[in-house]
């Protein structure tokens, strides 16, 4: 696989994106589900605590990803679905630092929710990775 980062405006560099990831040559696709702070029985866990539910969540999708015998470095898109955006910037560091130590800066969106599936989650992660 040959992955090319596209960046037109080196701004989103320092917060640990790209702009685009160019993926070419590839042989395999996976499009995960969100991945939210839930143990293995689905209860949601770390109510209250963003920080522990970022970390839960990208814990979850490592594991959908290890399934597939991929990894977080794999990974060329994520979308952010939280509840408080500003408690998600604050706390941006413990997925950015999780995507550096596999070194990859995947094309990131961040969105405002309402809610997510269960009223106490508070960030749900979803992913494409290539392979």
């Amino acid at each position: 696989m040959k992955r090319s980062a596209i960046n037109p405006w080196p701004w989103s560099i320092p917060f640990g994106f790209n702009q685009g990831e160019l993926v070419q040559d590839t042989t395999r696709t996976l499009y995960c589900a969100g991945q939210t702070a839930v143990d293995g029985e689905g209860k949601p866990q770390h109510e209250g605590d963003i920080a522990a539910q970022i970390d839960l969540a990208l814990s979850n999708l490592e594991a959908v990803l290890a399934e597939a015998d991929m990894s977080l470095s794999n990974v060329t898109r994520i979308t952010v679905y939280t509840t408080d955006v500003d408690a998600m910037i604050q706390h941006f560091g413990t997925l950015s630092k999780r995507l550096a130590s596999a070194d990859v800066r995947p094309a990131q969106t961040l969105l405002g929710v309402a809610r997510l599936a269960f009223p106490t989650l508070m960030v749900e992660l979803e992913a494409t990775a290539v392979a």
